[in-house]
């Protein structure tokens, strides 16, 4: 089959055939239908987290279900279904106290299945999944768990969405957080998963939702999404901007979803009183941001981060799709660009140039 492999970091991705085995036990083998294009793979392209080479990326998909492995009983051939790039074993403690999206045997596996070991091989050589999903290519092999069906058929190129981006934006908001309605919340970063955390927060009523980024243009995006208010940092103070439109108190809940040390800062220094800051965005490997203890306490402000918005895949997912089929989860305005898969390179290079909204590949 096709494939885009990651050989080396800060080089494009190369499009190649690879061999692909036959699901394992407990395993799926589905035929791609869509790739979101989103920024955590392009971490991993330049090298700003680690993760063994080569690898296939893509952690964002929905497919068909082509085959399955000895033991599966939640997804038949011919079912369409959603890739979650966190499988969650069941059994390990993360997943016993009701945090499957930060399963121990999932996170120790890495870039491999369950078990440690690949099925993705060019020659002699083994290949990586990225989140053991790696949809950058013509077919994946997954695991169950990772696997996720929905009552009914929608798109694939916004089901594809529901695999990542939705759950981390909007999980953020109604799963971690816990936004309650009448309160104002501050974005800071209108990204994909900016625009669903911003999204997540009109879905949760809050009535003012301020989005905070350089770009004019992701700003006017993010109006048509529920945003109330926009603050253009790149010629203005963004937490005094964000002050002064909640009266002078801060945002009752703010979210980072850039990943960078400075943002962290401006994300908590914009909360108000008994707050919460939730980071979303995953900052580069080893970074760290300076908070202000003593105003921690004082305010009784909380921090807290979140993965994948705190979602368990099986059972959010299909929420998400529901919320999806009765319009309350704009999603179709969120896809502007479509790719193949042999303009993967170019989908980033757009993402790269600060295109709005999202990318998807259709295969």
């Amino acid at each position: 089959m096709k494939a885009a492999v990651l050989y080396e970091t800060k080089q494009p991705m190369v499009l190649e055939d690879v061999e692909l085995d036959d699901p394992k036990e407990g395993e799926v083998l589905v035929k791609i239908g869509a790739a979101g294009i989103c920024r955590s793979d392009r971490h991993f392209m330049h090298g700003d987290a680690p993760i063994d080479l080569p690898v296939v990326l893509g952690h964002e998909g929905a497919g068909t279900v082509e085959k399955v492995g000895p033991g599966v009983t939640s997804v038949r051939r011919g079912e369409q279904v959603i890739l979650s790039f966190v499988s969650a074993c069941g059994r390990c403690r993360s997943c016993l106290e009701g945090n499957s999206q930060v399963c121990d045997v999932h996170m120790a596996a890495g870039p491999n299945m369950m078990d440690g070991t690949c099925r993705l091989h060019k020659g002699g050589q083994s290949i990586h999944h990225m989140g053991k999903v790696a949809c950058f290519a013509e077919y994946a092999v997954v695991p169950e768990m990772g696997c996720v069906s929905v009552e009914a058929n929608i798109p694939m190129a916004v089901a594809a969405l529901i695999g990542c981006c939705v759950p981390t934006g909007v999980g953020a908001v109604v799963n971690s957080a816990k936004v309650r309605p009448g309160s104002t919340v501050a974005v800071v970063g209108c990204g994909g998963v900016g625009m669903n955390v911003i999204m997540g927060a009109a879905l949760m009523n809050a009535t003012k939702i301020i989005a905070v980024d350089l770009s004019e243009a992701q700003l006017e995006f993010a109006m048509k999404f529920g945003a109330t208010h926009t603050v253009n940092s790149s010629d203005q103070d963004p937490v005094a901007a964000v002050k002064e439109i909640t009266g002078g108190r801060g945002a009752d809940y703010t979210f980072e979803v850039v990943g960078l040390p400075s943002t962290i800062k401006a994300a908590y220094d914009m909360a108000g009183k008994s707050s919460t800051v939730t980071l979303v965005g995953i900052a580069p490997f080893g970074a760290e941001a300076p908070l202000n203890a003593v105003e921690m306490v004082r305010m009784e402000k909380t921090v807290r981060g979140t993965y994948y918005g705190s979602t368990h895949a099986k059972v959010d997912m299909p929420k998400f799709a529901e919320l999806y089929r009765m319009g309350k989860l704009n999603l179709d305005d969120l896809i502007v660009r479509r790719y193949s898969l042999d303009q993967v390179n170019e989908a980033y290079d757009d993402m790269d140039r600060g295109e709005i909204g999202r990318g998807v590949i259709v295969f």
